[in-house]
């Protein structure tokens, strides 16, 4: 399971621009004006984004410790099966979401905001972003940022069972959004306008819900060849 997970959480950081766009564009956007007008920029935004796959993976850890402490009870009930195949709901709810067909993943934000709330005024005590140190804290702090797209792969890593393929899940994610955010760092403006295309939008939502058809596909095939007992493991 966790090798399908890892290159599928990549792939969906790649394809959810469209979500990175609107939950982080204005963001990037503000900080890359805060960079000051003589100093080279990637290296600021290259730090930005370590610090923000760093937070992605200390999150990947703590939920897939969790992950592994719940995997006691599979001899009761097949925990690793069901919590995967929550993953794949997620995934599909978020890719009917970029697809702009179901705003569900809003409201799972909203959950999120409780944490955030706690952590978005260490950000004033960082700005302005003067060197790229500044930018890796920042990034480190915004990693905690709410996310629809990053609870959704959170359940992935919760459902990989250990602390290391939660980790190792998170930061295949985090690179898979690189190419998104760094592109939208140093060329805001034309990254904005065909992001927000509505055939860019629905190709990249039906893929992503395309994952998450095809994870819950494996979990149900699994779970009935092996006659739904508890003991049975998701093949890669």
């Amino acid at each position: 399971m966790t090798e399908f997970s890892i290159i599928a959480v990549f792939f969906v950081g790649l394809l959810g621009g469209v979500h990175c766009l609107g939950m982080c564009g204005s963001i990037v956007g503000i900080f890359s004006a805060q960079i000051p007008k003589n100093a080279v920029r990637w290296p600021f935004h290259l730090a930005y984004n370590s610090g923000r796959l760093a937070s992605y993976a200390v999150a990947g850890v703590l939920v897939g410790a969790i992950g592994q402490a719940g995997l006691l009870l599979r001899n009761v009930v097949p925990v690793q099966h069901l919590l995967f195949a929550l993953s794949s709901l997620m995934l599909i709810v978020l890719g009917l979401y970029l697809a702009g067909i179901w705003g569900m993943v809003r409201r799972i934000e909203q959950i999120g905001g409780i944490l955030w709330k706690n952590i978005q005024p260490l950000t004033r005590h960082i700005l302005p972003i003067s060197s790229p140190f500044r930018a890796l804290l920042l990034g480190l702090l915004l990693g905690w940022l709410p996310c629809g797209l990053v609870y959704s792969v959170l359940v992935t890593a919760l459902a990989s069972g250990s602390a290391q393929s939660g980790a190792l899940i998170m930061l295949a994610f985090g690179l898979g959004t690189l190419p998104n955010l760094l592109a939208i760092g140093m060329f805001w403006e034309s990254c904005k306008r065909w992001v927000q295309a509505p055939r860019v939008r629905m190709i990249a939502g039906l893929l992503v819900a395309g994952f998450g058809a095809y994870g819950l596909f494996k979990v149900a095939y699994t779970l009935y060849s092996y006659g739904w007992t508890g003991s049975c493991h998701v093949a890669a």
